[in-house]
C-alpha cells in the first residue's frame, strides 16, 4: 500500500527481544499480575480499584490524531473537528518513541482479541501494554477470537495497538506536530490512529476508554467499506426473536431503557448492522458509575460490585473514591463525574450470550429535550429519520458544566459524532438504506420535559416513557392515526396505549402557549442553524435537508 516501514514488524521485533513478555497469559494470571504491580488494589467486592493521572480521567479529543495521506485522505470529513491529521512522517516518529519506552520496561502484555459477535466482520486485535491491568480491560471489553476467523473474516491481519500509558512524548520533538498546549509547547500525550496499515498507538492517556474508542473508530472507518453500517447504540431481542436499536447521547435513558426484563440484552454501546443482522462489537460494558443507584440500575451495580474471589472477578472500577475498608462512594466526584467500570457483558442477568440478532423491526432515536417543546414519541418516514440521525440532538442542562446556566441544545451527529470519521452521507444514506431494505420503522422519544421546559415542567414519568416505548417495540403504534408537525417535521400519534391522550401533543401540556410557540420556534432555528453550519457544503439529498425543523 505504501512504502513506509512495516511498524508490525518493528513492534514484533521488539517484542520478541524483551526478556520479560507475558503473551495471553489466563485471565486470573493477568489479573494477578495487575494487583501484583500494584496497578489496582482489591476493593471490598473483589474487583480492580485503578485510579489515573488527573489528565487522563476521560477522553482526549484534541490530542487524539489520524494518519492523512492522499489514498484515503478523501473519505475522512476533515471539517469535523473529531477528525485531527497527522502526517505519516509524525506517526512514525511517536511510534519510534513508544518502542523505545516499550524497550525499556519490565514486562510486556500481549492480549489478542477480536472486536465483533459476527466472525464475517470481527476485527482482530493485538493490544501490546506496558501494563497488565489494560490486558484485563481487553479481555472485558473484545471478544475471544473465533475458530474460523481465518476462513470468514474481512480483515484476516488485524489492528494492533501499542499503548504506553504512563509515559509522555519528549515534547520538544512535535513542536507544530501536534496540539499546542498554553505554555506554548506540543501536547505530550497522544491517541494516534493509522487506519490504512491498521495500528495505533497511545502514549500518555492511561484512561480505559482510549482504547476501546479508538478501536469503535476504526470499526466505524473500515465497516462502511463492508456494506455495514456501524452504529453507537444499545440493543435488544424480544421473545419473538425482534431486535430493536436504541441510539442516544448520555442522559437521554439508553442504558435505562435497554434494559427490560421482556427483551434480552446484546449490548449497550455499539453494534454493526449487515446484511445478516445486528452484532454487538464488544464483550462487555463500560458504564458510568458516578451516581449509579442500586435501586434503579440494579443490573449494572450488581454486575460491577457482586461479591466473588478477585482472581474470578476482573471487573474494573476507574477513578471512583473508595473507603479504607474497600468501599465505592460513587456520589462523590471530586476526582472525575467520569468514573467508569469495566466488566464483563456475562454478568448481566438478561443478555443473548451470542450478542447477534435479525434486522431490527424497531429503532428508537432517544432525546432528552430540556426545552420542553418535541412530543414524547414521533414516527419518523426515513428522510426524517436521516435527518434526526445526522443532527443527534438532546440538551445539557443548567449546572451540569461550569458557566451553563440554562438548557443548551446539542448536536452529535449520529448520536457519536467523535467516533464517526467517514463523511457524513456515508453513515446517512446506509441507514435510509438498510431501513427501507428491511422494513424498519423510526420512533423520536422524548425522554425530557413536558409541560415546560427546564425549571418549569416535568421530566417525563419513566412509567409513561416504557409505555411510548413498548407501544413502538410490539407494534401498537402502528395502528393509530398521526397528526404531522409543520415546525418539527415528525409525525405525532394521536393516540397511545395507556398514556393520556393529552400529554402527545406538547403545546397541549404547556399552560402558556405563547411561550410555548416561542420557545418550539426558538429550537427549530437552533436546528436550521446548526444544520446549515455542519452540512450546508455536504452531499445531503435535498428531500432530506427540507425535513430540518426550521426549514
Amino acid at each position: 500500500m505504501n512504502s513506509k516501514p512495516n511498524l508490525k514488524e518493528k513492534l514484533a521485533q521488539a517484542v520478541e527481544a524483551h526478556k520479560n513478555v507475558f503473551d495471553n497469559i489466563s485471565r486470573q494470571e493477568m489479573i494477578r499480575h495487575t494487583v501484583e504491580n500494584r496497578e489496582a488494589i482489591v476493593a471490598q467486592s473483589g474487583a480492580l480499584a485503578t485510579w489515573t493521572p488527573p489528565e487522563s480521567t476521560g477522553r482526549s479529543p484534541k490530542d487524539t490524531v489520524v494518519v492523512k495521506r492522499v489514498i484515503s485522505e478523501a473519505n475522512f470529513d476533515w471539517t469535523s473537528p473529531n477528525n485531527v491529521p497527522v502526517d505519516e512522517e509524525t506517526f512514525d516518529m511517536i511510534f519510534e518513541e513508544a518502542l523505545g519506552y516499550l524497550n525499556e520496561k519490565e514486562k510486556v502484555y500481549i492480549t489478542d482479541r477480536v472486536v465483533g459477535a459476527d466472525s464475517k466482520y470481527a476485527l482482530p486485535v493485538k493490544v501490546v501494554s506496558s501494563h497488565a491491568l489494560y490486558g484485563v480491560f481487553a479481555d472485558n471489553m473484545f471478544r475471544p477470537t473465533p475458530e474460523n476467523i481465518n476462513e470468514s473474516c474481512f480483515f484476516n491481519d488485524g489492528y494492533t495497538v501499542l499503548h504506553l500509558p504512563y509515559n509522555k512524548l519528549d515534547a520538544s520533538k512535535y513542536n507544530g506536530r501536534l496540539r499546542k498546549m498554553p505554555d506554548g509547547k506540543a501536547s505530550d500525550m497522544v491517541v494516534a490512529m493509522d487506519v490504512d496499515r491498521k495500528i495505533g498507538v497511545i502514549v500518555g492517556s492511561a484512561y480505559c476508554g482510549s482504547i476501546k474508542k479508538m478501536l469503535f473508530t476504526v470499526m466505524n472507518y473500515l465497516l462502511p467499506f463492508e456494506g455495514i453500517l456501524p452504529l453507537h447504540c444499545s440493543a435488544n431481542e424480544g421473545a419473538n426473536g425482534d431486535s430493536a436499536l436504541l441510539l442516544g447521547l448520555s442522559g437521554t435513558g439508553k442504558t435505562t431503557l435497554s434494559a427490560d426484563p421482556t427483551r434480552a440484552l446484546l449490548g449497550d454501546d455499539e453494534h454493526g448492522w449487515s446484511n445478516d443482522g445486528i452484532a454487538n462489537f464488544e464483550n462487555g460494558c463500560y458504564a458510568k458509575m458516578i451516581d449509579i443507584n442500586p435501586a434503579k440500575e440494579p443490573d449494572i451495580y450488581d454486575a460491577v460490585m457482586h461479591h466473588d474471589d478477585y482472581l474470578n472477578h476482573g471487573s474494573i472500577v476507574e477513578n471512583a473514591m473508595i473507603y479504607p475498608d474497600g468501599k465505592f462512594d460513587y456520589y462523590d466526584d471530586r476526582l472525575t463525574p467520569n468514573s467508569r467500570a469495566s466488566f464483563l457483558l456475562t454478568n448481566l442477568k438478561n443478555i443473548k450470550v451470542s450478542s447477534v440478532s435479525g434486522h431490527p423491526k424497531t429503532i428508537l432515536f432517544l432525546t432528552a429535550d430540556a426545552y420542553g417543546v418535541l412530543p414524547p414519541v414521533s414516527k419518523l418516514d426515513p428522510d426524517q429519520a436521516m435527518l434526526w440521525f445526522l443532527m443527534g440532538y438532546t440538551s445539557k442542562l443548567a449546572g451540569t458544566e461550569t458557566g451553563v446556566t440554562e438548557p443548551q441544545a446539542t448536536f452529535s451527529r449520529f448520536f457519536g459524532q467523535p467516533f464517526m470519521p467517514l463523511n457524513p452521507h456515508v453513515y446517512a444514506s446506509m441507514l435510509g438504506e438498510k431501513m427501507e431494505k428491511f422494513d424498519s420503522q423510526v420512533y423520536l422519544i422524548n425522554t425530557g420535559w413536558s409541560g415546560g421546559g427546564y425549571g418549569v415542567g416535568k421530566r417525563m414519568d419513566i412509567n409513561l416513557t416504557r409505555k411510548m416505548v413498548n407501544a413502538a417495540l410490539n407494534g401498537d403504534l402502528n395502528n393509530v392515526e398521526y397528526d404531522y408537525d409543520q415546525l418539527f417535521h415528525v409525525l405525532v400519534p394521536k393516540s397511545c396505549p395507556g398514556v393520556p391522550a393529552e400529554i402527545l401533543t406538547p403545546k397541549n401540556t404547556w399552560a402558556d402557549k405563547a411561550a410555548y410557540d416561542k420557545q418550539a420556534k426558538m429550537l427549530a432555528e437552533k436546528f436550521s442553524s446548526a444544520f446549515d453550519k455542519n452540512y450546508g457544503d455536504k452531499n445531503i439529498n435535498e428531500s432530506v435537508v427540507k425535513m430540518c425543523p426550521g426549514k
